[in-house]
């Protein structure tokens, strides 16, 4: 197990280099008040790491805020990142915000004020951290963005995600492949129905899936082969707060009812599978997924394990599966290389523009599932066999 080296001086931590600037004044103010709250202590005859503000003395311990409990995904984030990070030698403070961002902002001010070393934040809302990141950066507490990028802050050292652009090609490509549109009408290639939802709108991933897909779906739009009847085909017309599976089901009632009938829809752009998973719940509501009626094409994201059983029964059709576990990795390798003086390893410099700064990222690459190559997962070792019966 490494012993992390000493956190970096106030002239050479990460958080200066990046910046380009100091804020030696505030860390000798800052040492200095430690260090008469130090002696006073010890003058009481209590331990330093037992009476002082801070509860992690040692400065060794990582902050791993992450957005929800509710999504299968993040729960396996957190503890990947925790494990990883403790067989390295830290020491981890793993916290859930529910998908509150008052809790979340919270969590994170706690973090700060023990003197935890490095954050790694999922946000909940990428536009709501400003003010605490700006303590932590007045703490010279280094930050990685995990998977969703922080907006409209400076203090954001590097990100770490998949490339959710290809994602959403991927899904939309699935879409184009599986009804044909690329063939001749006389081949198959007629014209064919589909609905469009989006994620959560606070969540700076939404537009590049729904760039990725729409990039590979709007050739159909204009040729007319793919139609969307219910007109609602821009991006704000189709988010998903919280990427809830309740409200995309509710959403997916209200757009057969207005515009269905008779009429068939023949496929779902869903971008997450928990929302797939409601959305297939008000097909199979209006008559969908019988012999006579089958479901239409619904893709997915994270390849979940009820969405993975649910494309195993022929019910959603699609996921695409990111391995968090590697991503998990790759945030551990940035943060441990940001805390030993080491430039982490990118491998996109231009694309992920926050509205302060375009922070450096590295992405990973996802990967389309079906039926057809569920066994990927086994093989994986990202679930078990048995678990997919």
């Amino acid at each position: 197990m490494r012993t992390p080296t000493p956190a970096p001086s106030s002239t050479t931590s990460a958080r200066t280099r990046t910046r380009g600037r100091s804020r030696t004044p505030r860390i000798v103010l800052a040492a200095t008040v430690a260090a008469l709250l130090t002696a006073s202590l010890a003058a009481c005859g209590q331990e330093a790491k037992g009476g002082s503000r801070y509860q992690n003395d040692d400065g060794n311990t990582i902050g791993l805020a992450m957005p929800t409990k509710s999504s299968e995904r993040w729960i396996a984030d957190g503890q990947n990142m925790a494990k990883q990070f403790q067989k390295e030698g830290y020491e981890t403070d793993l916290q859930f915000g529910d998908d509150k961002v008052e809790n979340q902002i919270a969590q994170l001010e706690n973090m700060i004020t023990k003197g935890h070393r490095l954050l790694v934040i999922g946000a909940i809302d990428g536009s709501a951290l400003t003010q605490v990141l700006e303590r932590a950066a007045d703490a010279n507490i280094p930050v990685i963005s995990y998977d969703r990028l922080i907006l409209g802050t400076e203090h954001v050292d590097y990100y770490a995600s998949f490339d959710n652009e290809r994602v959403g090609e991927l899904q939309g490509q699935y879409i184009v492949d599986k009804l044909k549109l690329g063939e001749p009408r006389e081949n198959g290639g007629k014209k064919r129905t589909i609905e469009l939802f989006a994620g959560s709108p606070d969540d700076n991933n939404t537009r590049y899936f729904w760039k990725g897909a729409m990039k590979v779906l709007r050739p159909y739009f204009k040729t007319g082969q793919l139609v969307v009847r219910s007109k609602q085909d821009k991006m704000n017309q189709a988010t998903t707060l919280r990427w809830d599976g309740g409200t995309a089901q509710k959403r997916m009632d209200d757009l057969i009812s207005a515009n269905y009938g008779s009429q068939r829809v023949d496929a779902v752009l869903s971008p997450y599978d928990g929302m797939s998973i409601g959305i297939i719940s008000a097909l199979k509501s209006a008559g969908y997924g019988t012999k006579s009626e089958p479901l239409p094409v619904v893709t997915g994201q994270d390849a979940e394990l009820a969405s993975v059983k649910s494309i195993v029964r022929g019910q959603q059709t699609q996921t695409v599966f990111k391995d968090t576990r590697k991503l998990a990795s790759q945030a551990v390798a940035m943060g441990d290389a940001v805390l030993n003086d080491k430039k982490p390893e990118v491998n996109n410099t231009t694309d992920y523009d926050n509205g302060k700064r375009v922070v450096p990222a590295y992405l990973l690459k996802p990967v389309s599932v079906d039926k057809s190559n569920t066994q990927l997962l086994v093989d994986e070792g990202y679930f078990k066999a048995g678990q997919l019966k």
